[in-house]
Order: structure tokens, then C-alpha cells, then sequence
């Protein structure tokens, strides 16, 4: 199962490193439990819109930039799920290439992780 809250803490410790901040930096700056934010980046709290905010405006990124590269991840993890489910020769032609040279058959879908920074991923509308 594709847990959001994971994504969603994956880009959120992704954005932290990327500026070289602490957790405690972060936490301070966001007015956020130190203990509570790890929890958050570790995928095991569901963050409130409120929370999102304090934390991008910590991190000094737009909300949206954030749901961007978590849509971005979420796109790319049900397409490894799907191929994972059938074949890879099921996904569609002009999907292929964003999955680079990963190969899914066999795979059980919860052993599938994509990791790829949101610039590095193209949106193809079906």
C-alpha cells in the first residue's frame, strides 16, 4: 500500500538535507516539536495543513513545490506498483522512460521503492 504520509516525509527530510538543516533548526524555526517532526519525516504522523505550512515557511518552500514532488513520487510509485502487479510490458510506451532502466517483474509491489528528485521527473498525460 502507497502510504501518503511517507511520501510526503521522504520530501519533507529531502528538502531539509537539500539546505543542510537539523531537525532541531527546522523544528525551532517551525514552532513543531522536535519529536513530533521526525515522526513526520519518518512517515508515521499524518502532518495537518497547519503543520505543512509551519514547516514550509521554515524551509522557506511553497506548500505547493512540496505537493508537486510528492504527487511526483506518488505518480511514479503507482507506475511501479501497476507494472509490479502485471508486467513491465503493460506499462505504456510513452511511460517507460520515467521509469528509467528499473525492472519490476517479479517484484512484489510492497519491495518497490522509487526514489527520484521531482526535477528529474517528466508528467506525461495520458
Amino acid at each position: 500500500m502507497i502510504l501518503l504520509r511517507r511520501l510526503l516525509g521522504d520530501v519533507l527530510r529531502r528538502q531539509r538535507q537539500r539546505q543542510g538543516r537539523t531537525l532541531r533548526e527546522v523544528s525551532s524555526s517551525a514552532r513543531v516539536s522536535l519529536g513530533y517532526l521526525s515522526e513526520v519525516e519518518r512517515g508515521q504522523k499524518e502532518a495537518s495543513s497547519e503543520l505543512l505550512s509551519a514547516i514550509c515557511n521554515a524551509l522557506d518552500v511553497r506548500m505547493s513545490e512540496l505537493m508537486r514532488e510528492v504527487s511526483d513520487e506518488l505518480a511514479l510509485a503507482e507506475l511501479a506498483r501497476s507494472a509490479a502487479a502485471t508486467s513491465s510490458e503493460s506499462v505504456p510506451t510513452s511511460v517507460r522512460p520515467m521509469l528509467g532502466s528499473v525492472s519490476v517483474t517479479g517484484v512484489p509491489p510492497e519491495r518497490v521503492t522509487i526514489k527520484a528528485p521531482a526535477e528529474a521527473v517528466d508528467v506525461v498525460a495520458a
